[in-house]
């Protein structure tokens, strides 16, 4: 399966996982609706209990309506910030029980759907039905399926009176036949839920707004990531440009230190002084043969100042600045330029800028 196949599966159960989170927070506050002898009574459901229609009724009544009635703003605002549950009548219910073997209870929904056009009244197309499984009572080996069925017309009939009295309905649920309406111990089954009967462009919708945001929390997450690199390369950039300048300043004091203590010594020994503290070629050779291996061929050496420059060939260039450093007359060794390699394709050209250290120290001669 493809990477963008199976994020889109993630994201489609995502948006099913929210949908389902969203109507569980609203069945915490629900009402019932119950018609019956042109009036529609709405009742506050108690949801600490298990059976919904028992519930509603021994919850308090909110409201009776009749058709045509205008619904006050009260009881407006009540059932669009509550889950709205209607009991569909008892007379427009067709019940069938159904016997399958236990090993099957798992895939009753497969089972049902495959005969729903046998057990029901109605096209296949026109039915809305729901079912509830108990164990059987003579022989634990089979499942006893309650099934009720009711015609798709009617319950949007139903769903389309009630949304024009301003009540629109989140789940339609029955009990099935007048005697069994009055059992307590039966409970309701669901033959239509808005979250089962999400439209495709709907979900379509929401799956997408779901993928807009995750792609833009990916991006800024990207985009603050790059920032913050960035900025970190530039806080050590100008954290190395400082120790630099710092070296700098701290030469220069020390430099104006040595000449403000030499000109209050006298002649003789200033000039013992300037020769100890100023850069000798010949100890640099030295410290430069000393510190490079027989490998290393040295075809340029350049002085400025305090700066010195070498270029040559070696077999492995990098390997030449740990002897440098370690050396007393060299700091801040590195490479100035690129290492290419040499006509002969063994060797690598080298070139390298170190800081030299005066190291001369007379009175150990």
């Amino acid at each position: 399966m493809r990477i963008g196949a199976i994020l889109r599966r993630w994201i489609e159960i995502l948006a099913a996982l929210y949908l389902a989170w969203r109507e569980s927070r609203r069945e915490l506050r629900s009402l019932v609706v119950t018609p019956g002898n042109g009036h529609v009574v709405v009742r506050h459901a108690k949801p600490a209990r298990d059976a919904m229609l028992r519930d509603a009724h021994a919850g308090d009544i909110v409201a009776t309506l009749r058709p045509g009635a205008e619904v006050s703003a009260d009881l407006s605002r009540a059932a669009h910030a509550s889950f709205v549950v209607l009991e569909f009548p008892a007379d427009k219910v067709v019940m069938r029980r159904i016997t399958v073997p236990a090993q099957a209870r798992k895939f009753l929904s497969g089972v049902i759907r495959n005969q729903i056009e046998r057990l029901s009244p109605w096209p296949a197309n026109g039915v809305v039905y729901g079912f509830a499984a108990e164990a059987g009572a003579g022989d634990a080996a089979v499942v006893e399926v309650r099934i009720l069925m009711a015609a798709r017309a009617d319950v949007d009939a139903a769903r389309q009176d009630l949304a024009a009295l301003g009540l629109p309905v989140d789940r339609i649920v029955a009990r099935g036949s007048d005697t069994e309406a009055a059992d307590e111990t039966a409970g309701s089954v669901t033959l239509w839920s808005r979250l089962a009967d999400t439209s495709p462009e709907r979900h379509g919708s929401l799956v997408r707004a779901i993928g807009i945001g995750i792609a833009a929390s990916v991006t800024v997450s990207l985009l603050l990531g790059s920032w913050a690199l960035l900025s970190a390369a530039a806080i050590r950039d100008e954290s190395e440009e400082v120790a630099a300048r710092s070296r700098v300043l701290q030469r220069q004091v020390q430099t104006r230190r040595t000449a403000a203590s030499a000109a209050s010594i006298p002649p003789a020994e200033r000039a013992w002084l300037l020769k100890e503290t100023s850069i000798s070629s010949v100890i640099l050779i030295e410290a430069l043969s000393r510190a490079l291996p027989d490998s290393a061929y040295v075809s340029e050496i350049r002085l400025e100042k305090e700066s010195l420059r070498i270029m040559g060939l070696a077999g492995d260039a990098p390997a030449l600045l740990a002897p440098l450093e370690r050396s007393d007359h060299f700091t801040d060794v590195h490479f100035f330029a690129p290492t290419a390699r040499g006509p002969d394709g063994k060797l690598f050209r080298f070139s390298i800028e170190a800081h030299v250290e005066p190291r001369i120290k007379i009175g150990e001669q």
